[in-house]
């Protein structure tokens, strides 16, 4: 990274979580698609500046890996991905997709968390 982007970018995290209506591919993709449109959309994020994502997926989740739909949407094929099982906790939200989201961002942005669907609730502070 040369110096004088050193100066005005930071990496920052982005969180954010979803449900998915079901344990489908179809399904699973719906909700993956819709969490990284929010995702880019809510922070204005431009593409090159998306480092990495880790998704987590509740173990009612197994149709599918989160990272394989979202690897195909979007231009993100440079993206690293990286998907894990969420620990089990006993009345957790069922169907969830949470995401971490490594970006590179101006040093003054204020980012945006997107809680959407059945999730909203995990954070009702960020939706």
């Amino acid at each position: 990274m040369n110096e004088k982007m050193k100066d005005n970018y930071k990496i920052s995290f982005i969180r954010g979580a979803t449900t998915a209506s079901g344990n489908s591919v179809e399904e699973i993709e719906e909700a993956v698609i819709e969490l990284i449109d929010e995702l880019i959309s809510r922070n204005n994020l431009i593409k090159t500046n998306l480092l990495s994502i880790t998704f987590t997926a509740t173990k009612d989740l197994d149709a599918c890996f989160p990272a394989s739909i979202a690897r195909k949407c979007k231009g993100l094929d440079s993206v690293a991905f990286l998907d894990c099982q969420q620990m089990h906790v006993p009345n957790d939200i069922n169907f969830c997709i949470r995401i971490m989201a490594q970006v590179l961002f101006p040093r003054n942005f204020t980012v945006k968390h997107p809680y959407l669907r059945g999730a909203s609730k995990l954070r009702a502070d960020r939706c």
